[in-house]
């Protein structure tokens, strides 16, 4: 079997839609290309790649099919197995640091082999056998250690964010579509204590905050950079094109459409 012969699986938690990483998570890609972005740097990640993609980030990726294939491994390590592991593996702290939430891997056979070795545990249903799973996760991760042992002190931290600069936190993250719960444990701060803050620095609820400030930048890309309303909705935290055109027109009285294409025409009009 190649490499480039594996099927999709999952081991461990379910992978959440949510831009917001809550557990470390291992992925290789057989096939397609993996997009990823972080707030800070954007991400590639190739058939034949692989990556650590770290919690406690926000982060969003999507997939782009080649010759109408996509197929990936994507393996968790979550804190009660990290917790475990360490128990059984004590771990020496090398003090590196990196904010970067996608982690690049190095090529090895060590890999490879272990992800051919996957296989024979494949139930059928996008996973591996449940009797299996902790032990192929042990053995990924003291691989991992093995080829990074930088990795210790990224998988093995289990502290929270701390406070953080509220106003230029949300300046640069706020293209997220993650709830307001997120955003507080990411600045520091209780939900209570996060609206709190937020109302006196920006004068404004969070939500309705967001909501303009995403609007904003979205008239910015149509108006100035040309750019079509269906290629950047995702982009600026909405969930779907409906949502975005109504919340345009609601807050600017006017369509997306009129403000673009051949209606470019009556941007003089409505400034």
């Amino acid at each position: 079997m190649k490499i480039t012969e594996i099927k999709s699986c999952f081991v461990g938690p379910t992978l959440s839609p949510e831009q917001f990483i809550a557990e470390h998570f291992f992925v290789f890609l057989a096939k397609g290309i993996m997009n990823g972005y972080d707030g800070n740097k954007h991400y590639i990640l190739k058939a034949g790649e692989s990556c650590l993609v770290r919690k406690n980030r926000l982060a969003r990726y999507n997939k782009v099919k080649v010759n109408n294939e996509f197929e990936k491994v994507i393996i968790f390590f979550d804190e009660l197995f990290l917790k475990n592991f360490q128990k059984k593996h004590p771990v020496t702290f090398k003090k590196h640091t990196s904010t970067n939430a996608f982690i690049r891997l190095k090529k090895d056979k060590l890999i490879t082999s272990f992800l051919l070795s996957l296989e024979p545990y494949y139930t059928g249903f996008g996973n591996i056998s449940t009797t299996f799973s902790d032990l192929k996760r042990e053995e990924l991760l003291l691989i991992l250690l093995e080829l990074h042992p930088e990795l210790v002190d990224i998988l093995f931290d289990y502290g929270v964010p701390g406070r953080v600069d509220l106003e230029a936190f949300m300046q640069k993250n706020y293209k997220f579509n993650v709830n307001l719960e997120r955003f507080a444990f990411l600045t520091g701060r209780s939900l209570s204590a996060f609206k709190r803050d937020f109302k006196t620095i920006f004068q404004e609820t969070p939500n309705r905050w967001l909501v303009k400030r995403r609007l904003q930048e979205a008239r910015f890309l149509i108006e100035e950079k040309c750019q079509k309303p269906s290629d950047i909705f995702q982009d600026l935290g909405f969930e779907d094109l409906s949502h975005f055109s109504f919340a345009f027109k609601k807050e600017f009285g006017v369509t997306t459409t009129a403000l673009s294409g051949p209606n470019a025409k009556f941007r003089s009009e409505l400034q």
